[in-house]
């Protein structure tokens, strides 16, 4: 009887996997899977004025797969006809369009090479990526446009070198800290971050003209001393006419409960940016409220009394709601924008906050070198790192070959104590990370 028991019990698992089986969805990939791209407008005409407004809007319709996916997007922007190896590419997430400021898509075009001021085409498809080997792009759709100079030259030949300052006394692949250009001739201005040491002045990253202060009396001497500074953020001011020059403690900053190191600071620093002459910042915030203030200090400090913003002398608070933005500070013009924007971060055991983060942000290039980001001056201990966006393990790059390549997902980068220059390139495909040591 147990036998025969136990062959019922036998057959009857056999139908029911059997059954179950006849249950299963066999689910195929439609290799062809398609999408159409559609423009809001066939031609625009870019000018710096209407910097802010949008220009154009990319829109797509979903592919279909065979079978529920959640696929992410990228818009890419070729010259016409051309084969989108070294396109412009903007990540649009899981949206299915994208709008594009003017600004935006004139850095997108200049970065191309379109001549500024002259009509021409480009080709925009779209990318639908499923995973890192399942692929599929769109047939292009061409937009004639005009785009504008918005590259402005302050740059000048001369700069700070030294012990104090990254590239020590000269290192072939740091140039020294620049100095830019003021609206008086002959005086030029440098905004420098320096550890404890010693600085010069030269030009063209070369000693046969340099100052130094043999005195310290604010004289500049042809081949003088070196200049003894103390850590911290500085302008410098060089005035070529008198052969003086001048520094303060200076630096912009972002504060606040909203801000990283909340109401009591250090605040999160601005950079500098010469092609603008505006201050940005690249920062993660939580809901609250922000002000901005000069060199960590409430002596000279911002808000936004009426919230349109415009920049207020001691006003009040300005709300913000948790992001990651790109913050510009102009203070020629007492205006100020939060734009949300996907970030990159330094993680991992050898950076300040490991790797629960918040990561140590990077900042992207402002001029023509578009897809390059930089940290400069991180300070890492003994371990290892990798970057990610927006704080996030979703999209992470590391190092699989220890080549200077990184990979999606690849492998943890391994790096001794040390201060860093550090430059990731996404405008190459893999993209770069170079890490260059202060001298």
């Amino acid at each position: 009887m147990k036998t025969i028991i136990n062959k019922a019990i036998l057959f009857l698992s056999i139908l029911l996997v059997a059954s179950s089986c006849d249950d299963v969805e066999h689910v195929m990939l439609n290799e062809n899977a398609n999408t159409t791209v559609s423009l809001s407008t066939s031609s625009v005409v870019l000018t710096e004025e209407t910097a802010p407004d949008d220009a154009v809007t990319v829109s797509w319709t979903s592919p279909e797969f065979g079978f529920a996916a959640a696929p992410t997007y990228r818009v890419l922007i070729d010259h016409v006809g051309g084969d989108f190896t070294d396109a412009q590419a903007v990540s649009a997430g899981v949206e299915m369009e994208k709008t594009f400021t003017v600004q935006e898509l004139n850095s997108k075009l200049l970065s191309l090479e379109l001549e500024p001021l002259v009509e021409d085409a480009v080709d925009i498809r779209v990318e639908t990526r499923l995973s890192s080997s399942q692929i599929f792009v769109s047939n292009p759709v061409t937009l004639t446009v005009t785009p504008y100079s918005s590259v402005l030259d302050l740059s000048t030949t001369w700069g700070v070198v030294g012990s104090a300052t990254p590239g020590g006394w000269g290192t072939p692949d740091i140039p020294d800290l620049p100095f830019y250009t003021t609206s008086e001739s002959g005086v030029l201005v440098a905004y420098v971050t320096l550890r404890d040491g010693e600085i010069k002045f030269r030009e063209n990253n070369d000693w046969t003209l340099n100052y130094g202060d043999t005195g310290l009396d604010g004289t500049l001497d042809d081949g003088g001393d070196n200049i003894p500074v103390t850590a911290g953020s500085y302008r410098i001011l060089m005035n070529l006419n008198t052969l003086t020059y001048t520094m303060e403690t200076y630096s912009w900053g972002i504060v606040g409960s909203a801000a990283p190191n909340g109401w009591d600071g250090p605040d999160a620093q601005f950079t500098y940016n010469p092609y603008q002459n505006n201050w940005k910042a690249v920062v993660t915030l939580i809901e609250g409220e922000i002000k901005f203030r000069r060199s960590n200090d409430w002596g000279l400090n911002y808000g936004d009394s009426g919230l349109d913003g415009t920049l207020d002398e001691g006003g009040d608070n300005i709300p913000v709601t948790a992001g990651h933005y790109l913050v510009t500070l102009d203070l020629n013009n007492l205006t100020y924008t939060l734009e949300e924007t996907d970030v990159w971060g330094l993680v991992g055991s050898a950076t300040p906050n490991g790797w629960d983060g918040p990561d140590q942000k990077f900042l992207p290039d402002f001029g023509i070198n578009e897809g390059f980001f930089y940290i400069h001056g991180a300070e890492l201990i003994a371990g290892e790192i990798k970057v990610r966006q927006n704080d996030n393990w979703a999209v992470n790059y590391g190092d699989d070959g220890a080549d200077g390549t990184l990979e999606l997902n690849g492998a943890n980068i391994a790096v001794e104590a040390g201060t860093y220059n550090i430059t990731v390139n996404f405008s190459v495909d893999p993209p770069t990370i170079t890490l260059n040591p202060y001298q």
